[in-house]
């Protein structure tokens, strides 16, 4: 044992003794940091030389073992593959590893894909951002653009092609009001343009009623929206669509309350020029289609849906650039504008029968359409026609036929179409 003496050993605070080495050993051990998961990082990024097509087939071969285009945790692949570095030219490699990194990977190369690319670099930082961080500025710099859309001649090629817009087999139509003669104009020219795609551009009557609408069931059809109109120096038309945002890839037409929600994060992207134009578009609906429509589809004139219109214009309206005075003055000028809409709207939709509660005083979702909704799959109210056609004798197409075409009448049937109008009109999607 050491001795008392010795100067290897100290006696601590209650006499005891410990040899000094051991102090001296605690000391430096107290003084280290605890080695985290993941070693820390060179002061050079690491940097990917990625030829597309090559390391892409190797990702989907290797990793993506169910076949769905995507890297994900339901995958059995050995999650870690090789990748050429850019330091060297390509001719070392180094192990990109695990999920989450093989997803951006592979993600970063469909962009590049899209962007016309052969070969990219990539920082090993961009395939190992935080995600949250990740998925924001996807959305700022790449999400947002993909889901622009516009009424323009590329925007109107889109919706031809759109089975949502057009009856199998039918010719596409663009409806414009009655009394917007540069919309008209437009169109006329753009489907003379496009004659290959046979559109049919149709100015809708001044008074669309119900019944109109129900009498277009079966010419689906796409209706204009807002757009800067002017004139040149030798008096042709120039008009320019304002384009707006969907709320997914497969849209190509502005949404209601969807529109709203769209805003909010178009604002905090300070994309506030797209938010702009889809209140722009919202008081075109209000003005020439009576309300701010479920969408901008012929089938939807009789269906509004949540209003928010009033906050949707304050919050862009506080966004809007005000550093001068004429700024100021013309985004005061925009603002009344919307709110004069908004007012209308509220007064002749809101607080109007139908959708106004004379008992209650209350406003409430009842859109004016009749009949089965014709946007939905041709079985999909089947099962609540089916006892009225056992009851009548006659096939449940059979009985649709007679109902859609006022060959028979069942109040039953037209309050329940009413109720489940409504509940579309909430914003209840029933997809």
């Amino acid at each position: 044992s050491e001795s008392p003496d010795s100067p290897d050993s100290a006696a601590d605070q209650d006499g005891q003794q410990t040899p000094i080495r051991l102090k001296r050993a605690s000391a430096s051990f107290s003084n280290m940091r605890r080695r985290g998961s993941v070693d820390e990082k060179s002061m050079l990024t690491r940097r990917f030389l990625v030829d597309i097509d090559t390391i892409e087939k190797a990702i989907l071969a290797q990793e993506d073992t169910n076949g769905d285009y995507q890297i994900t945790v339901e995958d059995s692949g050995p999650k870690v593959l090789k990748v050429p570095t850019a330091s060297s030219g390509g001719f070392r490699t180094f192990e990109v590893r695990g999920t989450y990194m093989l997803s951006n990977l592979l993600q970063e190369i469909a962009l590049a894909r899209d962007c016309g690319m052969s070969q990219v670099v990539i920082d090993e930082d961009r395939l190992n951002e935080n995600p949250v961080n990740r998925l924001s500025r996807m959305i700022r710099t790449s999400f947002w653009n993909g889901l622009v859309r516009c009424m323009d001649e590329s925007g109107i090629q889109a919706i031809c092609n759109d089975p949502k817009n057009t009856k199998a087999g039918a010719q596409p139509i663009i409806y414009v009001p009655y009394n917007d003669q540069p919309a008209y104009e437009y169109y006329t020219g753009i489907a003379r343009d496009l004659s290959n795609y046979k559109i049919k551009v149709v100015k809708l009557p001044k008074d669309i009623t119900p019944r109109y609408v129900k009498s277009i069931n079966n010419e689906f059809g796409i209706l204009s929206l807002a757009a800067d109109v002017s004139y040149d120096a030798n008096g042709r038309l120039v008009y320019r669509p304002l384009p707006f945002v969907v709320p997914g890839g497969r849209f190509n037409e502005q949404y209601g309350w969807d529109s709203y929600f769209e805003t909010l994060g178009l604002l905090v992207d300070g994309r506030y020029q797209l938010g702009k134009n889809m209140v722009d578009n919202f008081v075109y609906e209000i003005k020439h289609y009576g309300k701010i429509l479920n969408a901008n589809r012929s089938y939807y004139l009789t269906r509004s849906q949540p209003p928010f219109l009033t906050d949707m214009v304050l919050k862009v309206f506080e966004a809007l650039p005000d550093k001068t005075d004429d700024e100021k003055r013309r985004n005061h000028e925009w603002l009344q504008r919307s709110f004069d809409a908004a007012i209308t709207e509220y007064l002749t939709v809101w607080m109007s029968a139908p959708r106004l509660d004379a008992k209650t005083g209350l406003s409430c979702y009842h859109p004016t359409g009749i009949g089965m909704p014709p946007e939905t799959e041709s079985t999909h109210f089947d099962h609540t026609i089916k006892p009225y056609a056992e009851r009548l004798g006659v096939s449940v197409e059979e009985y649709k036929h007679l109902y859609a075409n006022d060959m028979i009448s069942e109040p039953e049937l037209d309050a329940y179409f009413v109720h489940d109008r409504a509940v579309r009109e909430s914003g209840h999607d029933t997809s």
